[in-house]
């Protein structure tokens, strides 16, 4: 019979739980999802989309003509395939995109925003840019913007590069 794994104490839990990373990741998560929310409730008042949808409109605005597959779509935004089609299915029952078929492969479904769909993104976009000021921006100072926004591009990248 083997032996059974030691249970740590209750001292030693509480240690890992009240430790530096777990507190500063912790900080990290909590801040990036109270904007996220405020982001999101703001977008969804103003201007009757979510959060989501304005990523959406901000991928395919970003290079005029591009062509852009319900699949570069998923990929970019970390969704699933079939939660990246119920969006775009919600997103072209509001008029903001519409679907294509691709010249090259009759199989792939090409995504573009619609008139009314960069109407709404440059609105959105407008107040998705209003709350990021006031809650990312202004609390630091220049060179702590900096700094932070230059440590988040070094942990995005290290993400990037170690896929495993």
């Amino acid at each position: 019979m083997m032996n059974p794994t030691p249970q740590p104490s209750d001292e030693v839990a509480a240690r890992a739980a009240n430790s530096p990373l777990v507190r500063d990741f912790g900080l990290l998560i909590k801040s990036a999802t109270r904007l996220e929310q405020r982001i999101d409730s703001a977008l969804r008042q103003e201007c009757g989309i979510s959060h989501t949808m304005l990523e959406v409109l901000i991928r395919l605005c970003r290079r005029p003509g591009e062509e852009v597959s319900q699949r570069q779509l998923a990929d970019d935004l970390t969704l699933t395939s079939s939660g990246t089609t119920r969006l775009v299915d919600r997103m072209e029952d509001a008029g903001l995109v519409r679907r294509v078929p691709s010249a090259e492969d009759r199989r792939v479904a090409l995504v573009e925003p619609t008139p009314e769909g960069r109407t709404a993104f440059v609105r959105a976009a407008a107040v998705h840019a209003q709350v990021v000021e006031k809650y990312f921006v202004k609390p630091l100072t220049a060179d702590d913007y900096t700094q932070l926004t230059g440590a988040l591009g070094e942990i995005d990248k290290a993400l990037r590069e170690d896929n495993g």
